[in-house]
């Protein structure tokens, strides 16, 4: 039997089943299909320190694929799915919809439907806090009334979420999804917040700042998501739950900024820029259903979390 992480060598899935081969425990399979979202060299990277560990299987292959996943999960004898895989991206939806749309949905389908024929234990889907959208009461409360998604992302994600409880609901897949707010730390999207401004500011290069500077991010450090995760693929009275995986802190930007700043010991050279379409003013995770259900406690501190992405960043310019 086997645990299955899709997106296994993105930065989130490849933490994971860093973590997973901590444990004594079953096979792991990272499918993965190195698309050039972005540079695949990253990804390869990413599973370098395990690709060839005797509980690791690398599948090369699109989940969106039905055919493909219907056979991998009987080959395989999959137990436990951790779907991370998907396009991400807020500005990259508003332009490139379609591929969010085929991917984020169309690739949750074909994953549910291997699920649906080949029985698992938990099916645990990575969603965004970017599904609460415009209108939710802040804190971001699981349960409580839904805003309007504010991108074809966050739509393409609260999509995923309510294919994936029609399943629940429909044929008793148990899945749970999980809702992870403003992920850093090392290996991060170079796409991402933290990955481009800690680059700028060390290369002296322009910091692009959209708007003032006032929106506000829950930002969590990937261990302590991984930690969230783990929880979720064991924990009772989950299955059919949404459930936040956040810091329960949010940040103004230009503060991280400054924080990124001292830990760099240099100035940046702000490139202000007009806001951008479809970003949210403020994510921030109201964690006591976490709390309750999965006994999640964020441990990473902000300041701490970008001191050890700076000292990572640094050592990968100083790699060959």
């Amino acid at each position: 039997m086997s645990i299955l992480v899709t997106g296994g060598a993105g930065f989130i899935g490849s933490h994971l089943i860093e973590r997973l081969l901590e444990r004594d425990g079953e096979s792991i399979v990272c499918l993965d299909n190195f698309n050039d979202y972005y540079d695949p060299a990253c990804k390869r990277r990413n599973v370098a320190g395990f690709i060839d560990h005797e509980r690791v299987t690398l599948i090369e292959e699109d989940f969106c694929n039905a055919e493909a996943m219907r056979q991998l999960f009987d080959e395989r004898n999959v137990r436990i799915v951790v779907h991370l895989g998907a396009y991400a991206g807020v500005f990259r939806s508003v332009v490139e919809p379609l591929m969010y749309q085929e991917n984020n949905v169309g690739g949750t389908l074909s994953l549910l439907e291997a699920a649906r024929h080949h029985p698992v234990e938990r099916f645990l889907l990575a969603s965004s806090s970017t599904v609460y959208g415009r209108g939710a009461a802040i804190p971001f409360q699981e349960d409580a009334p839904l805003g309007i998604p504010m991108s074809p992302y966050g739509a393409s994600k609260r999509a995923a979420e309510l294919m994936g409880l029609t399943y629940h609901g429909l044929h008793g897949t148990p899945v749970v999804c999980l809702r992870p707010f403003s992920v850093y730390g090392p290996r991060v999207r170079p796409d991402l917040a933290m990955a481009i401004f800690v680059e700028a500011i060390e290369t002296g290069r322009p910091l692009p700042l959209y708007g003032d500077g006032s929106i506000r991010r829950d930002f969590t450090h990937v261990r302590d998501i991984c930690s969230g995760l783990l929880s979720a693929m064991t924990a009772d009275g989950v299955e059919g739950e949404a459930i936040n995986l956040g810091h329960n802190d949010p940040i103004e930007i230009r503060k991280v900024i400054e924080i990124v700043e001292d830990a760099l010991g240099k100035k940046a050279n702000i490139d202000q820029q007009p806001e951008k379409p479809g970003d949210m003013p403020v994510t921030y995770a109201d964690l006591t259903k976490a709390k309750r259900l999965l006994g999640y406690q964020p441990e990473v501190p902000f300041a701490e979390g970008v001191a050890e992405y700076v000292a990572w960043f640094r050592d990968q310019l100083r790699e060959p």
